[in-house]
């Protein structure tokens, strides 16, 4: 009997706990469904350089085979000039902080998920200054549509040897800002911002302007603005880019040179203990690398290989002797490169941004060892046996 009154009397209190713990899972499963970071995010960054003042973005969010959250990014605003959707390389989302980073575009996001899992409030840092984003989960209602991209542009074929039909050639304008040199993906025409006539010789025959002698000083102080219009359509490759310049520079610069020999102490690069800590790049490899700063000592590399970012960047802009790459990685890589510049560094800094892009950029390592931690790879001072060029003849350029 007692049993039995314990049992009548133990019962109700159970199932009153029951009513309870299936309440609060309740409460709970709702909280997670909410919490919830897959499906579809739009917002707009405030960007007064762009018509209208914002650029519209979309991310989308899914998981992969093994659960691991993905994301893919659209500037819906851009799509017509040629934006291309960009894969995130990680996505995490812990105690409603959301953090994605898309390397190729050298951009992050972080933000905070609100309660109800509709906003995500956050910071958009790409450049030197992060633009506040707020991300608002689309229906289908309310989703934007993402127009379709441009046809991808038309290649040159590989054995085709381009010349520049028309070149414009003009003194640049004393202290405006700015350097550099691309080719146009869709036109194919070749420009330059500010480059004296060392860096166009160094550009066109991968070498250092160390690697440069017998020529006039002029050719270091003198900087000129060139727009070249190749004879044939569609976009180069980095090849038949180098040989149209160098056309142009016996065309418009009577350049003659001969090749030699020089010992010279440069810097090596190779495959640190541990190896490479380098995303692939998923751009098409017939595609022109991109190569760039977003500050001093703030390098933003697309879809080049490793023999790229040494001859294009590291020894053209960067560091005052040679760069060899020794890795032997033939691959193409997205990658950002973030270091504390010395005064060895960016020897012409005469276009370049003055100052770090980032507010921590105090706190980033040397760029030795800031090749090791963030890219996996070495670089060593060493005495090496380097391709020369000797000028035998340059004049200012002629008439347009």
């Amino acid at each position: 009997m007692a049993g039995e009154i314990r049992l009548k009397l133990t019962v109700p209190w159970i199932g009153g706990l029951l009513k309870k713990l299936l309440l609060a899972l309740a409460f709970a499963g709702g909280s997670l469904f909410a919490q919830n970071l897959t499906g579809t995010w739009q917002g707009a960054l405030q960007v007064p350089q762009a018509p209208g003042g914002q650029l519209r973005v979309v991310v989308k969010v899914s998981t992969t085979e093994k659960d691991s959250l993905q994301a893919v990014f659209y500037s819906i605003d851009q799509i017509a000039q040629g934006a291309q959707p960009a894969k995130a390389n990680a996505v995490s989302f812990q105690s409603s902080n959301v953090k994605i980073s898309i390397v190729p575009m050298a951009a992050t996001f972080e933000g905070k998920m609100s309660a109800d899992g509709n906003t995500i409030s956050g910071t958009w840092s790409q450049g030197p200054a992060p633009l506040p984003l707020t991300l608002t989960r689309a229906t289908t209602e309310t989703a934007w549509a993402i127009p379709d991209p441009p046809p991808p542009p038309k290649f040159l074929p590989a054995d085709a040897n381009p010349s520049f039909e028309v070149a414009v050639i003009k003194p640049s304008k004393p202290g405006a800002p700015g350097k550099g040199l691309g080719v146009n993906p869709r036109s194919g025409q070749f420009r330059t911002l500010n480059m004296s006539l060392a860096d166009l010789i160094a550009f066109a025959y991968k070498v250092h302007p160390r690697q440069i002698s017998g020529a006039p000083s002029w050719i270091e102080s003198e900087r000129y603005d060139i727009e070249a219009k190749p004879d044939m359509p569609g976009q180069p490759n980095d090849r038949q880019v180098r040989g149209m310049l160098q056309k142009l520079l016996v065309d418009r610069f009577q350049l003659t040179i001969h090749h030699d020999k020089k010992e010279l102490t440069a810097y090596t690069i190779n495959v640190a203990k541990g190896g490479p800590k380098l995303t692939k790049s998923e751009g098409n490899p017939n595609q022109l690398p991109g190569l760039g700063l977003r500050g001093l000592g703030r390098a933003v590399i697309r879809n080049a290989t490793i023999s790229d970012f040494a001859s294009t960047f590291l020894q053209t802009i960067v560091l005052d002797r040679p760069v060899v790459d020794q890795t032997g990685l033939t691959e193409r890589y997205d990658f950002t490169l973030d270091w504390t510049v010395d005064e060895t560094q960016f020897p012409d800094r005469q276009g370049l941004p003055v100052a770090p892009a980032d507010p921590n950029a105090e706190t980033f390592p040397d760029l030795f060892t800031a090749f090791q931690q963030q890219l996996g790879l070495k670089l060593e001072s060493a005495k090496l046996p380097v391709d020369a060029l000797v000028v035998d003849k340059v004049e200012k350029p002629s008439e347009n």
